[in-house]
């Protein structure tokens, strides 16, 4: 009898299933049994919910239906689409809902919420400045053009009495109705309460649930000492004293938020690198938003890193894909169902295969197989050929870096 029940103790231990979910700390939690992680929205309403009920965790009324799962989404709700504004309330909804079932939601900073909050709107889209448009945007851009010419005629007089006759249009281009609003809302320089940036800085860069660590870009070498909680700490802090000569951690292309190292980008992370990551937090995987996949969950390193940014926004293709952590494993889902996810790297031809079947007219799948299952010499031959047709992500890195990753060490 002793025995029995030393065995069945054992199991108890061993097995995640039967663990208490509990929180370790602000930046931690253990003993969950599911888990649910999406990558970059992108301002898409439509894929996010649709990407949301194929993982059951909202209902017909996008209520949250996950019980007690957890739900990580990576960063990047911002930009490129219509609906931030109503992605955000939504989710914050849907954490309240998901907290008194018993789960979560974890919600990440992304590079796209870093470059709204210091101000930089390259990749805004009209519907987010229309999003903020109310009946007294007008006379505020009105008030703003004066302002502007006032300035203009102060600084440099002689542009002043020579602007062109369409001035005013290409301002209204640059400045449309909403935009003022938009600046108020997400940047401290413009307004110290800031709705949305008080918003960002609320999240962190980084948790970690049961083995996995989640984060929006990656970690190199020169970040793979630090905490997760050291990662958040730096990040506040500069966003809220936001310097553009000394961005630190906001623009470093080695930084958690720019990083693509771990996603395939050169210089790629060594398997050194990864393997000292997770023993720095006693972790298995690491799984990374940012560098769209255009349709599949997509393991790296054996399976230590994950890819999940599938591309869920209309810009990159409008594609449903969630990465599901269970104790049965990790599973890649999709519209049409799930799918193991391979535990080393041989596995990685016959899983994309098995993809492509359910998304045949998918060019950048066909691609990736043809590169998977190519000679390296006629990948490299045909790259030229292949690339440079839309299929890269249009945004680069955040300047080029010369340095030179460490395999671990001391944060810069």
């Amino acid at each position: 009898m002793k025995t029995a029940i030393s065995i069945l103790i054992l199991a108890l231990l061993a097995n995640p299933v039967f663990a208490e979910p509990r929180q370790v700390s602000e930046y931690e939690w253990q003993g969950v049994e599911r888990i649910v992680a999406i990558g970059d929205i992108h301002g898409d309403w439509d894929q996010y919910m649709a990407t949301l009920e194929a993982a059951e965790l909202v209902d017909s009324k996008g209520r949250w239906a996950g019980g007690e799962a957890h739900l990580v989404q990576l960063g990047d709700i911002p930009d490129r689409g219509p609906d931030t504004l109503r992605i955000i309330e939504h989710i914050d909804k849907l954490a309240k809902q998901a907290e008194r079932k018993g789960g979560r939601v974890h919600g990440l900073i992304g590079n796209h919420e870093v470059m709204n909050v210091t101000g930089d709107l390259r990749y805004v889209s009209p519907g987010e400045y229309e999003a903020f448009v109310t009946r007294k945007s007008q006379a505020l851009q009105d008030r703003h053009y004066q302002a502007y010419l006032a300035k203009l005629e102060q600084a440099d007089p002689e542009a002043f009495m020579n602007l062109p006759e369409d001035f005013r249009d290409q301002f209204n281009a640059r400045y449309p109705l909403g935009w003022i609003e938009h600046q108020q809302a997400w940047n401290p320089a413009w307004n110290p309460k800031a709705e949305y940036a008080e918003w960002v800085l609320q999240r962190k860069v980084a948790v970690q649930v049961n083995d996995t660590i989640f984060l929006h870009g990656g970690l190199s070498g020169f970040y793979c000492q630090n905490s997760l909680e050291s990662l958040t700490d730096k990040a506040r802090a500069q966003l809220r004293a936001y310097d553009p000569a000394s961005p630190g951690i906001l623009e470093d292309a080695f930084g958690p938020f720019w990083y693509r190292g771990l996603s395939g980008g050169e210089p790629q992370a060594p398997p050194e690198t990864v393997e000292a990551i997770l023993a720095q937090h006693d972790a298995k995987h690491i799984v990374v938003g940012h560098t769209p996949t255009m349709g599949v969950i997509w393991p790296r390193y054996d399976g230590r890193v994950i890819q999940a940014d599938v591309g869920l926004g209309g810009y990159y293709g409008g594609h449903v894909g969630y990465l599901e952590l269970t104790p049965d494993g990790l599973f890649g889902g999709y519209a049409w169902g799930k799918l193991k996810l391979p535990e080393s790297d041989d596995g990685a031809v016959a899983y994309l295969q098995e993809v492509i079947l359910h998304d045949p007219e998918n060019p950048y799948l066909a691609k990736q197989l043809q590169e998977l299952t190519a000679p390296p010499d006629a990948v490299a031959a045909d790259a030229d050929a292949v690339d440079g047709d839309g299929d890269e992500e249009p945004e680069g890195e955040a300047g080029e870096d010369a340095r030179v990753p460490p395999i671990c060490g001391i944060s810069p």
